[in-house]
């Protein structure tokens, strides 16, 4: 068999399609592949450039075939899919994949080691549960609004509800609603106790790490924010620029301009959903200190004079994002501005 030089490969659960050409092009090897059998083929065939697509599984796999000496590379799917021909299967899938993977200009996912996969997991685990704690008091909330008891909104005002709860004297619940609201108040504080217990682990990790001290230095990144930009992005330097990083998070207004007219939207929304929500909700808490007339830099003051709220926390977030480049690429710590206003 003549030497290949570039495989294509659709990952999937059970069935992986495979799509090998050589140096000149000509397709060698076309077929299906178990899950069994997948890593004995690769390690049967010399060291190659092996593309994949990002999704489930596949950094795993990125990992162990890289093992056998070959050079893998991930691609974005929404990347992968120009070069599909006609209707989509798992060989023209494979095909597209083998064809995207030689392109000068294609845009490469780093692949994630186990232990960056393991950081990962540690936040989406503790996104997961703040979701599932805020259904659950959400839910609470609306039982008790039903009869008659409500509080204030946040999760601060849980515990005068959960009080109530417990006062077996109050007539105003009835007892199966009693026995009912209970289960939910112990949901929200078994989900608050694993919560703070990721929250450790996570400062712990983040006082270890000295990259990720250093992003605690920019004025609205806590613990939780440097952690999850230090397991999302293991290259920084892929990003030409820290508007670069920005467009990559999703905070940076969505353009259609044609025939020589710019036309931008709302922020595009791309990206990593956590790591953006993070950043606005950092930004928020910085203008926030404006109202309690904490001093902040002079066009942070003139963006609040005469822009919506919301506008001046999503650019306040571009900024911040923009930093937090500087700081991974180039190194230091956060020096802030020297001139400063009063809101």
């Amino acid at each position: 068999m003549e030497k290949i030089t570039t495989i294509g490969l659709d990952l999937a659960k059970s069935v992986f399609q495979v799509h090998a050409v050589t140096k000149d092009g000509r397709v060698v090897i076309r077929r299906a592949l178990r899950r069994s059998q997948l890593l004995e083929f690769f390690r049967s065939v010399e060291p190659c450039l092996v593309g994949l697509e990002a999704c489930a599984s596949a950094h795993h796999w990125a990992n162990a075939i890289g093992q056998f000496g070959h050079t893998v590379r991930m691609m974005p799917p929404a990347y992968v899919k120009a070069y599909v021909k006609r209707n989509k299967t798992d060989a023209a899938d494979a095909e597209a994949i083998c064809e995207a993977v030689t392109r000068p200009t294609m845009r490469f996912v780093p692949i994630k080691s186990p232990e960056e996969q393991a950081a990962g997991m540690v936040l989406k685990t503790r996104e997961l549960f703040i979701r599932q704690r805020s259904q659950t008091a959400n839910a609470m909330r609306a039982h008790l609004a039903e009869l008659g008891i409500v509080a204030a909104t946040g999760m601060t005002s849980i515990a005068k509800l959960v009080a109530i709860l417990r006062d077996d004297d109050d007539a105003r619940l009835p007892s199966a609603a009693r026995t009912a609201l209970l289960e939910m108040a112990e949901q929200i504080e078994r989900l608050t106790a694993r919560i703070e217990a990721l929250d450790t682990k996570i400062m712990t990790a983040v006082k270890a790490d000295e990259t990720a001290r250093r992003l605690t230095s920019i004025p609205g990144v806590g613990p939780i924010i440097a952690a999850t930009v230090r397991a999302t992005i293991q290259d920084p330097a892929a990003f030409r620029t820290g508007r670069d990083l920005a467009a990559w998070i999703g905070i940076t207004p969505r353009a259609n301009s044609s025939g020589g007219k710019e036309r931008l939207g709302r922020i595009s929304k791309r990206g990593n959903k956590q790591l953006r929500t993070l950043l606005i909700v950092g930004a928020t808490s910085i203008l926030k200190q404006a109202r309690r007339g904490v001093k902040l830099p002079a066009w942070v003051v003139s963006l609040i004079a005469r822009r919506p709220y919301k506008v001046a926390a999503v650019a306040l977030a571009n900024k911040m994002a923009r930093t937090i480049w500087a700081l991974l690429v180039k190194g230091g710590t956060y020096q802030a501005p020297a001139i400063m206003g009063r809101a």
